[in-house]
């Protein structure tokens, strides 16, 4: 995957959970499910990354993604809302790489 695809998915991702976060009833799961992604990023990236180190950690968080929300925040339907929130976690992260450019 190359950095400029994971900025797409990323961006769409933060879309989407803008989108998904507007339903009152979902937004506190929606937001835990990301924040629980971010907290998981500072532990495998660190806090002193560039972006192509971040889309490392990319290639492969579809295996730990869902891991760390079934764990950390866990809701119903929580399944259905991983990739979104996962996504918008590295959108979240991704503006504190060394090198990122809007």
């Amino acid at each position: 995957m190359t950095l400029t695809s994971a900025r797409h998915d990323w961006e769409e991702g933060q879309r989407r959970f803008d989108a998904e976060a507007l339903d009152a009833t979902r937004a506190g799961a929606l937001y835990a499910q990301r924040d629980a992604v971010v907290e998981e990023l500072r532990r495998r990236v660190g806090s002193t990354f560039t972006l192509a180190e971040l889309a490392a950690a990319y290639a492969d968080s579809d295996q730990w993604v869902p891991e760390v929300i079934e764990e950390r925040a866990p809701s119903r339907g929580w399944a259905r809302t991983a990739t979104v929130a996962g996504d918008a976690a590295f959108h979240a992260y991704s503006r504190q790489a060394l090198d990122y450019t809007p």
